[in-house]
């Protein structure tokens, strides 16, 4: 599970992409007390993990709200980031496997995943977890002076 004391080395992995990729669309890095505030807001109602070797946080993942209407509630957005260098090693498909068994015990009807379409790894990371495209925006965000692409897709928990 995430702390609150973990805000700092998340922070860390987080600023990594915000400042060098365009895996996220925040333009400017969290600071540690921001991280701590998100993480605090988000963990007191969702499930959040981190993965920890040798006293280093080496990746995160949580799920949070996807809308802000009630009806909505059964569906979660989820959020991934590992430590640069550390894709290809498992960490995030195991993070991730229990972030959605988490989902799955607590009632969730749907995780969405929503991935810039030239992130064609992370892309390919959810497809094998199951999850499905279901939605493709054209040039709906700009980031590094490019319009970019925004490809949702969607993980069905409940039948």
């Amino acid at each position: 599970m995430i702390a609150s004391t973990d805000a700092g080395e998340i922070a860390d992995i987080y600023r990594w992409y915000v400042e060098n990729s365009t895996a996220t669309f925040e333009v400017q890095p969290l600071s540690e007390s921001q991280m701590r505030k998100r993480i605090e807001e988000i963990a007191s109602r969702y499930p959040c993990f981190v993965w920890e070797e040798e006293g280093r946080i080496l990746g995160y993942c949580y799920a949070h709200r996807w809308k802000n209407y009630a009806a909505y509630d059964i569906t979660l957005e989820t959020t991934i980031y590992l430590a640069p260098g550390i894709t290809g090693q498992g960490i995030g498909r195991e993070l991730m496997r229990t972030l959605i068994d988490e989902c799955r015990e607590r009632g969730v009807g749907s995780l969405i995943a929503c991935i810039t379409a030239e992130n064609e790894g992370s892309c390919r990371f959810h497809e094998s977890l199951g999850f499905g495209q279901v939605s493709d925006f054209r040039k709906v965000g700009m980031k590094f002076g490019r319009l970019l692409d925004v490809r949702d897709y969607q993980l069905i928990l409940l039948s």
